[in-house]
């Protein structure tokens, strides 16, 4: 690859004023995406007119995030990361007031409305990972994407709270969740005016749009990182997403779904503060790996057993996978790129993973309702992430015979 702006800076500054900006968005407006995780399902039982469905507005938010993803990354190649952002906070805001209307009106397909503007905002935070990289030297790049993720181990403990206080603050369920949602989103915009990646411009060697479409996919590294963050990152909502419903389903409280999910996103993202560490250490490889093997540990521990322990045990394990998988994953994808082709190969990364992951959701409610009861539905969801851990880790065995052999 040819030397670009990001690998002649020397000291970080800029970078480092840039994560700190997007890991407060990742902190504060990235709560909303495990408050909608926990509480979607649940005002789906209400609404929607069988049970089959009651995970499809958790779909229709990684459906919004996944048709995003093709128009809101080349917009932002051309006209700058924060333009993007902001919209991405100005549909969160909309897509809030939207979801309390529909709880007001008993409205399931508006509810679904809402789920597909807030999809809008999922997509556009899961640039920020990206956006780190931007202005970062070669050796700061995982260390920045790390960061950024981070930032989600705050957002844990934010919609914690907002769940537990709100839940019941009004005569509806969750009407005064989405409020705070709403208004965290209209606040939020205001933070990315700090932002400073400039646009990037063609160099004399290159173009501006870099490789074409298909060369970049007949590049080994770059099919590889898509296919673990895929896999990592459609798994884990997989599992997320029916955990509510299974906990509830297994005789348990609203609060201990809750709980449940703010340590599986703790474990999402606490280790994001030396993944990028390991990564210079270890290799991406080897922590991708790491990523699968934890995930597929998730999975032998839900089928163990449906006691408390077994979900935060599992919740956590999937939690962990879901770290080392999809940044080993990112940061792959971020070292085997130019600044020129971010726009064609980061839209297309979001596009697939969020197709996936949409595909993992809709199967997620399905996988629970037709099981019969919860403890069947929750088995079948496990036994699923099988034979997706099959094809990523064969990709990831395959990615790394090829560099030995061109070694």
């Amino acid at each position: 690859m040819s030397t670009t702006t990001t690998e002649i800076i020397g000291d970080d500054r800029r970078a480092k004023r840039n994560v700190l900006v997007l890991v407060l968005a990742q902190a504060l407006l990235g709560a909303q995406l495990p408050v909608n995780f926990t509480v979607a399902g649940l005002i789906g039982i209400t609404l929607a007119p069988t049970p089959l469905l009651a995970t499809l507005p958790i779909s229709l938010i990684v459906f919004g995030s996944m048709t995003t993803a093709p128009w809101v990354s080349p917009l932002m190649q051309r006209h700058g990361r924060r333009l993007g952002f902001m919209i991405g906070a100005g549909a969160g805001a909309l897509g809030a007031g939207v979801s309390i209307l529909a709880l007001i009106w008993g409205s399931f397909p508006v509810f679904l409305l809402g789920a597909y503007l807030t999809g809008i905002f999922m997509s556009t935070a899961g640039f920020y990972r990206f956006a780190a990289t931007d202005t970062a030297s070669a050796a700061f790049r995982p260390k920045a994407i790390s960061y950024v993720m981070a930032g989600g181990l705050v957002s844990a403990f934010v919609a914690r709270m907002i769940v537990t206080e709100t839940e019941t603050a009004t005569i509806i369920p969750f009407l005064a969740t989405y409020g705070v949602l709403m208004a965290m989103n209209a606040l939020g915009m205001w933070l990315f005016l700090l932002l400073d990646i400039p646009t990037p411009t063609a160099t004399k060697t290159e173009t501006a749009a870099g490789r074409s479409l298909s060369e970049l996919l007949r590049t080994p590294a770059i099919a590889v990182a898509i296919i673990c963050a895929m896999v990592s990152y459609a798994l884990m909502n997989l599992v997320m997403t029916s955990t509510p419903l299974a906990v509830v389903g297994c005789g348990f409280g609203v609060s201990d779904a809750s709980n449940i999910v703010m340590f599986h996103v703790f474990a999402m993202y606490a280790p994001s503060f030396f993944t990028g560490h390991l990564i210079l250490r270890f290799g991406t490889p080897r922590i991708v790996a790491t990523g699968l093997g934890l995930l597929a540990a998730a999975g032998i521990v839900a089928l163990s057993g449906t006691t408390l322990p077994h979900f935060y045990t599992a919740l956590v394990l999937l939690g962990l996978g879901w770290n080392f998988g999809f940044i080993g994953a990112t940061t792959l994808l971020a070292e085997n790129h130019d600044a020129q082709e971010r726009g064609t190969v980061q839209g297309l990364n979001d596009t697939l993973v969020f197709g996936l992951v949409t595909v993992a959701s809709l199967s997620s409610g399905g996988l629970m309702g037709s099981a019969g009861d919860a403890v069947s539905g929750w088995n079948a969801v496990n036994f699923a992430m099988a034979p997706f851990l099959f094809l990523a880790g064969g990709a990831l065995i395959w990615h790394v015979v090829g560099l030995r052999r061109r070694a």
